[in-house]
């Protein structure tokens, strides 16, 4: 049997079409296909199920609120404080 091309977690292509709305005004429509954003939930929700709770952390630290579902607001955190590691 032949897998489709949304069988697979593609992060990479997630990430490159999410950032395809850089620099453009607030509210541009990005595609991502619903098959990928089931499975980047899917596995995300794994990721977090085998975290701790306590994060021990060291400083300098950069805090910000929540963003409230703004993409664009997101953007502009990574540029002032970079993208996390």
């Amino acid at each position: 049997m032949s897998r489709r091309p949304d069988d697979e977690l593609n992060v990479a292509e997630i990430i490159d079409k999410s950032l395809e709305s850089l620099g453009q005004k607030p509210g541009k429509m990005v595609q991502v296909p619903e098959a990928q954003l089931r499975l980047l939930c899917a596995q995300v929700r794994e990721v977090f199920l085998q975290q701790a709770a306590l994060l021990e952390l060291e400083a300098p630290l950069k805090i910000c609120g929540d963003i409230h579902g703004q993409y664009h607001d997101l953007l502009r955190l990574f540029e002032y404080g970079g993208v996390s590691p």
